[in-house]
């Protein structure tokens, strides 16, 4: 018998800027599935709510200020990698305090909805762009 994969919870937002640009960063080398383009996040840690990993995550990575009410769940990924199962709620975000700067060294690219594809992306991630084109039209 496979033993079960154990699951992991990471949350990821889409930060969509004034002209409908949805924010990516790419995947820095050294870290798994390196070069590939992402919607910003990561890990929940024990004992913290998804909405205090944005926060956290958006202050760390990018150098921004988010409040929790400008946080909007949108949609979910449930992806089986082959050493653990991703569950990633996706959130949208149009506010935030700061600008945007790649603080661990990432490359970044606001790009409009349509162009997302043109980007290789995790499998997890790529179920979420139908979801985010319906929300800010292609």
């Amino acid at each position: 018998m496979v033993p079960p994969l154990k699951l992991t919870l990471v949350v990821a937002v889409a930060l969509i800027d004034t002209d409908n640009r949805i924010l990516l960063a790419q995947r820095p080398e050294g870290k798994q599935l390196a070069g590939l383009w992402e919607f910003p996040g990561g890990k929940v840690e024990p004992g913290e709510r998804p909405e205090e990993t944005l926060i956290r995550e958006l202050r760390e990575e990018l150098g921004i200020a988010v409040k929790e009410p400008c946080l909007a769940p949108l949609t979910f990924a449930s992806f089986a990698y082959e050493t653990f199962h991703l569950l990633m709620p996706l959130y949208v975000c149009r506010r935030w305090e700061g600008f945007v700067q790649p603080l661990e060294g990432q490359a970044l690219a606001w790009v409009k909805p349509q162009d997302l594809r043109s980007y290789p992306m995790p499998p997890a991630d790529e179920p979420l762009i139908p979801f985010l084109i319906d929300l800010v039209g292609p």
